[in-house]
Order: C-alpha cells, then sequence, then structure tokens
C-alpha cells in the first residue's frame, strides 16, 4: 500500500503552514527558534521537521515519522490494514531518545494443520471396535446395552445443538428414556415392540412439553418426535438383526458395509474427485468418491454374504453393498444438511479427532434398516 492511503505525502497537507496541524506546538530550543532567526543571521540550516537525524535515517530505509504518527492516529487504522498487509507498525521511541525503534518483523508463517487429528482418530476407531466386537460376541445383551448408551449420547448432543442454535427445546429426559426402551424392545419383542416404544416416546414427549409455556410448544415437540425417529428408532433395527441365530455376523456386516463405503468414498474422491456430489450441502463429496464407495461397498458385501451370512450368496452381497453406499451417503448428506443450518461443524467433541456421537453415526442410522430388510429378504429373520 503506498503512503497516500495512510496519510498526505510530506508537505501536501501543510500548504505552507508551520507547525503541522498533528504536531501541537514545537519544543523550546535552538533547533526551533534558529528557524526564524536564519533570515538575519548566517546558521545551519535546520530541517522542518523534528528531530533531523532520525528523520534523515528514517529515508535511509525505514519509515517516515509523519507516517508513523498518522498511522498511530488514524482512525478505522485495522479496517484499512486488512485490505493489504503491512507489516506492524513500530513503537515511537520515547521523547529525547535518539534512537529508533527498531521496526517488529513478522516470525515465518506457520504451517496450517489440515484436517483432524489422524493419531487420536485412529485410536478412538480402534477403541470403539474393540468394545463392539467384545460386546457383541461375548453377550449379545451387553452390545444392546453399547447401543442404548450410544443412542442416549446421541439424543444429549442433538438437541443440545438445537438448543444453543435455534433455540429449540425438545424434552431430552423423555427421549432418553424412550430411546433406550426403544432399543430393548426392539431386541426383546421384535419390530412390533420398537414400533409401540416409538409411539409410547412420541406421546411422553407432547405430554412433558405441556409443563412449560405454550410459546414454541409445536416447535418444540416436532423437533422432539423428529429426534425420537431419527436416532433411536434407527438405531433399533441394529437390535433386530442381533436377534437372528446369526445375529453378530449380520451386525459385523453391517457395520464392515458402512465403514468401507466410507472408506472407499474417500480414497477414490481424494485421488480422483473432481465432479461435486453436492456442493451446497457438503462441498467435499464428488460424483468419483461415490462411484468408489459403491465399488468397495459391492466387492465387501458379496465377500460377507458368501462367507459370513448362513444362506447368503455373491450376488445378494452385491446388491447389499450398492444399497448400503447410497443409504449410506444420504445418512451423510442428511447429517450435513442438518449442521449447516445450525452452523457447525461437528456435533459434539466426546470422541477426539471424531467429533461426536452423532458425527459417527450419520451414515450408520440410515443403513440399519436398508440393511436389516434386504437380509430378511434374503436369507429370512433367522
Amino acid at each position: 500500500m503506498n503512503d497516500s492511503s495512510w496519510g498526505a505525502p510530506h508537505g501536501a497537507g501543510y500548504a505552507g503552514a508551520w507547525p503541522p496541524p498533528d504536531q501541537g506546538p514545537l519544543p523550546a530550543g535552538p533547533a526551533y527558534e534558529g528557524r526564524d532567526a536564519q533570515h538575519t543571521r548566517p546558521m545551519p540550516v535546520v530541517p522542518d521537521f523534528p528531530d533531523a537525524g532520525r528523520d534523515a535515517e528514517d529515508h535511509s530505509g525505514g519509515e517516515h515519522r509523519e507516517d508513523r504518527d498518522q498511522g498511530a492516529a488514524r482512525p478505522g487504522g485495522p479496517l484499512f490494514r486488512d485490505e493489504m498487509p503491512q507489516e506492524p507498525m513500530p513503537t515511537p521511541p520515547p521523547s529525547g531518545d535518539p534512537t529508533p525503534q527498531p521496526s517488529a518483523r513478522p516470525g515465518p508463517p506457520q504451517k496450517k494443520r489440515a484436517g483432524r487429528d489422524l493419531r487420536a482418530a485412529i485410536g478412538v476407531g480402534v477403541g470403539l471396535g474393540a468394545v463392539i466386537v467384545v460386546s457383541l460376541f461375548l453377550v449379545k445383551a451387553v452390545f444392546v446395552g453399547v447401543i442404548a448408551v450410544a443412542v442416549v449420547v446421541g439424543l444429549w448432543e442433538l438437541t443440545s445443538r438445537l438448543e444453543e442454535r435455534k433455540q429449540i427445546k425438545a424434552p431430552l429426559v423423555p427421549l432418553a428414556v424412550g430411546g433406550a426402551a426403544m432399543v430393548v424392545a426392539g431386541y426383546v419383542r421384535g419390530a412390533e415392540g420398537a414400533w409401540v416404544a416409538m409411539a409410547l416416546t412420541a406421546l411422553a414427549v407432547l405430554v412433558w412439553r405441556m409443563t412449560e409455556r405454550p410459546e414454541g410448544y409445536l416447535r418444540d415437540v416436532t423437533a422432539g418426535v423428529f429426534a425420537a425417529f431419527y436416532v433411536p428408532f434407527l438405531a433399533t433395527f441394529v437390535a433386530l438383526m442381533l436377534t437372528a441365530d446369526d445375529g453378530p455376523e449380520r451386525v459385523i456386516t453391517f457395520l464392515l458395509l458402512t465403514v468401507v463405503s466410507d472408506t472407499g468414498a474417500y480414497a477414490v474422491g481424494w485421488r480422483f474427485g473432481k465432479h461435486k456430489l453436492a456442493p451446497r450441502i457438503s462441498p467435499g463429496k464428488t460424483r468419483e468418491g461415490l462411484l468408489g464407495a459403491v465399488s468397495f461397498a459391492m466387492a465387501a458385501g458379496a465377500l460377507c454374504m458368501q462367507f459370513l451370512i448362513d444362506g447368503g450368496t455373491w450376488w445378494q452381497g452385491l446388491l447389499i453393498g450398492l444399497a448400503v453406499a447410497v443409504s449410506a451417503t444420504l445418512g451423510d448428506l442428511g447429517e450435513s444438511m442438518i449442521k449447516r443450518d445450525l452452523g457447525i461443524k461437528d456435533m459434539g467433541t466426546l470422541l477426539p479427532g471424531h467429533g461426536g456421537i452423532m458425527d459417527r453415526l450419520d451414515s450408520l442410522l440410515p443403513t440399519a434398516p436398508v440393511v436389516w430388510l434386504l437380509l430378511v429378504l434374503f436369507v429370512g429373520s433367522g
């Protein structure tokens, strides 16, 4: 930025007047008295600006004194400094100190850390996987408890963000109690138990919200019923898979296909992605990434159905893999839409490197009923 953007150039705004308007009265001393006396007796020429020595040093490569003074008092300085990067303005030296203050030089640019903490993400992912596998193959009821805990934490994250960002107060207590009951009812009583628990949870949300003032009632209960369907009801289909004789294998197939789909989308999209899939919702997703998700999920589905599921065949796995890739992508886009509406990046911070529980359930929740239904159609309820 040139000097004119900071203030008038030397002599431009003074019009022959002395002293300059922003300098105030001149300090007493022979150097300044001599200016008026030089017309009557010979004296060394004194520059028009105070502290000639400092000004001469400034002209040799530093900043002008008047530029420093005007820059310090210039109104709206930060606004103009943002228009073009400038070096930090040096602090003027104390009065009487002939040594100019050295200019502060910005340090070397700091490297930006892109993305999430990879080590933390891998560590948390391995830990969650160990909990799931151990509980799944050790005691089925323990895994049902894991699902219920994940549901309650997810509901807490979702309702907290709704209240923080939109002032929507979906009642958490009936949602948490009803959500956990929904998962247990689905495991114990099947699909009918899950539907009954869902209806009772919605009714509890309506009644619970009546204890507060009527303003915003419809908004809050609508959000509550949506949360009950979105988190615990969809998660109940994982418990329904578990009720089959080969329930653990079905759950593992569901989890593997979803993870493989996400991994394929990331790997192919990162390497070959050029065409945006849904730029307004999730700019990072590409059509090439979707093709990668489909390819990876179909291959994994063929292997899982052939070697893990009783009575399954490879071609059924291809269809299940295709369906998983589509549902997982839609689930990811759905939560991205919610987060964009709320103006947040993650639903929570509980899982280092991942965000919140809901950030891990986004593609799993809508995929659970799809896998459950296709497995029932292909090999029965078991």
